[in-house]
């Protein structure tokens, strides 16, 4: 019989950092999955042993980023986010560490900086249009 385990708390408040999102990216396409299916899928991109992947699932289980389940001696581990919420959290920190905070410079940083197609200007043009609206 299967036992679900979550750690205690919310999905993690912190940052992630690239290994963690390296694994969750992963995680979301296999879950739920034992480290090794995590191990083997980094096998190509990344020199990971599986002892460091293990050890980084089970630090992302005590931050709250990953919920485990035992099935016989076998763990499997679950996102405890979603992939939108992952990306809200790291654009709101970098917003935050960026650009203290303030979206208009990061917008002014987007359309002077990163060559945007007229495609993207005009569906960003649309998007602050509609928001005006409602």
């Amino acid at each position: 019989m299967a036992k679900r385990q979550r750690a205690a708390g919310d999905a993690a408040p912190h940052g992630l950092t690239g290994a963690e999102s390296t694994i969750l990216k992963v995680v979301w396409e296999h879950e739920p999955c034992a480290a090794g299916t995590v191990q083997e899928a980094l096998v190509a991109t990344h020199d990971w042993a599986y002892s460091t992947v293990k050890t980084t699932m089970d630090r992302m289980v005590a931050k709250g980023l990953l919920a485990t389940q035992a099935v016989r001696n076998l763990t499997l581990f679950s996102a405890r986010l979603t992939r939108d919420e992952a990306q809200r959290g790291e654009l709101k920190r970098l917003i935050q560490r960026a650009f203290d905070g303030a979206i208009t410079p990061l917008i002014h940083f987007l359309v002077e900086e990163e060559n945007l197609t007229a495609d993207e200007i005009a569906e960003l043009r649309k998007l602050i249009n509609r928001r005006t609206k409602s």
